[in-house]
C-alpha cells in the first residue's frame, strides 16, 4: 500500500482500537521476508521486539533505496510497513529530505505509542536514513547495512 493510502485510510479512523486493527492488518499485507533475511546485519537495533530491515540499492549517482522488513509483533510489524511504505523506492537524497515525524504526527501514531515502540520506530528511521547517506556517498551498493 502507498503512504497516501495510508495516511488517508489512519484520517478517516477516530477510534484508537480500529486505529490498531489497520496498522495489524497493514503489518499483514507486508510482502513476506525470506527466512534468510532474519539475520544479524537485517536486524534492526534499538527496538523492543525483533525487526528487520533488508535494503537493496541501485546504482547511479542518486540511487534509488528499497526496503522489506518483518518483525515477530504483530503491531511492530504494521509500523515496519507504514515504514516501509514511507521510505521504499526513493533516492537516497529523498529519503533524507523525508521527515517521518512528520507523517507519524499526522496520523496521529506517535501520541498512542508507548515509549518503547517510539524508540524502535525512531531506529528504524535512523536505520534507514544512515543506509541512504552510505548510498548517496556510493558507500552502498548491496543489500545490508553499512
Amino acid at each position: 500500500m502507498k503512504i497516501d493510502e495510508i495516511i488517508e485510510g489512519f484520517e478517516f479512523i477516530d477510534d484508537w482500537e480500529e486505529r490498531i486493527r489497520f496498522l495489524i492488518e497493514l503489518g499483514r499485507d507486508l510482502e513476506p521476508l525470506p527466512a534468510e533475511a532474519h539475520s544479524p546485519a537485517n536486524k534492526v537495533n534499538g527496538c523492543t521486539s525483533q525487526v528487520w530491515l533488508e535494503t537493496s540499492v541501485g546504482d547511479g549517482p542518486d540511487p534509488v533505496l528499497s526496503f522489506r522488513g518483518d518483525s515477530d509483533a504483530h503491531l511492530v510489524k504494521g509500523l515496519v510497513a507504514i515504514t516501509i511504505a514511507l521510505y521504499s523506492g526513493r533516492s537516497a537524497r529523498t529519503i533524507l529530505a523525508t521527515d517521518a515525524g512528520e507523517v507519524f504526527d499526522r496520523i496521529r501514531l506517535r501520541e498512542h505509542l508507548t515509549p518503547q515502540r517510539s524508540n524502535g520506530l525512531r531506529a528504524m528511521v535512523e536505520r534507514i536514513k544512515r543506509e541512504a547517506a552510505s548510498a548517496a556517498r556510493g558507500e552502498l551498493s548491496t543489500a545490508g547495512e553499512a
